[in-house]
């Protein structure tokens, strides 16, 4: 006997289940929070292009040295190319972000009174910074809600039937639409955290999911509760977060500076 097709969900149902499935990580993750050390948002900016290609954690431990040698535009604007690269070398194509942060920072100082601007259509005319960076800098700098989409945050939504598209903008585009803008910033940094954590991309952990019921793609990781529990990440499976500083009320262990050899390397980039 064939097997009756599921009728397709209708907007409202997914709406819904995609609601459900964010207030479910909200009680996970109450502590949800961007992963990258900063202290102002000139700080935020340069830490989020340096994360290109590579993992918040490696950019913590390569930003203390940077800022203290370069603590604002008009320094970093000023830099000698190779010095600069030689800091930034352990964040990978230390090259060409080494362009983009000097770019950056010139335009700042040139155009901006050295000053990070707090809107989207000023921050991507800047070297190296796209929609992904400027709305991180603008959720968590300046308050202006916006979506964050990874490829933590683009495989997530994908698996979850929110969406099909692959597209960057596209997907924000289709998110904003599922969720009222009070939501966005917080909402992004749910989904990253749970990417990062339980439902990675080779071996997600299904078995010890929190929303694996309403999750359309449960299966396709471990579903062995204690297999499962094994494969979890950062706090979620007892180690190291990946910020040096991180917020008061984070519950797991402040990651290591670099080279001291402690930590919980993630292969996984943003």
């Amino acid at each position: 006997m064939t097997k009756k097709a599921s009728a397709p969900e209708s907007r409202l149902a997914l709406v819904r289940r995609a609601r459900r499935i964010n207030r479910e990580l909200a009680e996970v993750y109450p502590y949800a929070h961007p992963e990258l050390d900063f202290r102002n948002s000139f700080e935020l900016l340069v830490a989020t292009v340096l994360s290109a290609q590579t993992t918040d954690l490696r950019v913590n431990q390569t930003t203390p040295a940077l800022f203290a040698k370069y603590p604002t535009p008009e320094d970093m604007a000023a830099a000698v190319p190779e010095e600069l690269e030689g800091i930034i070398r352990p964040t990978g194509f230390f090259r060409a972000k080494a362009r983009s942060l000097i770019g950056l920072s010139t335009a700042l100082r040139d155009r901006f009174g050295s000053e990070v601007p707090g809107r989207l259509e000023d921050l991507v005319t800047l070297p190296g910074v796209g929609r992904k960076t400027a709305n991180v800098v603008l959720g968590n700098a300046f308050g202006v809600p916006g979506i964050t989409v990874d490829t933590h945050f683009g495989r997530l939504v994908r698996r979850w039937k929110w969406t099909a598209e692959e597209d960057p903008e596209k997907v924000e585009a289709v998110v904003c639409d599922l969720f009222p803008k009070s939501e966005w910033t917080m909402l992004s940094h749910r989904v990253i955290f749970h990417g990062r954590r339980i439902c990675h991309a080779r071996r997600p952990a299904c078995g010890a999911c929190p929303i694996a019921p309403l999750c359309p793609a449960y299966g396709e990781g471990e579903t062995d509760p204690e297999k499962a529990r094994k494969l979890l990440k950062y706090e979620m499976g007892g180690y190291p977060g990946q910020r040096l500083a991180p917020p008061p009320d984070y519950p797991g262990r402040p990651a290591a500076p670099l080279a001291t050899g402690d930590g919980d390397a993630d292969g996984e980039t943003v």
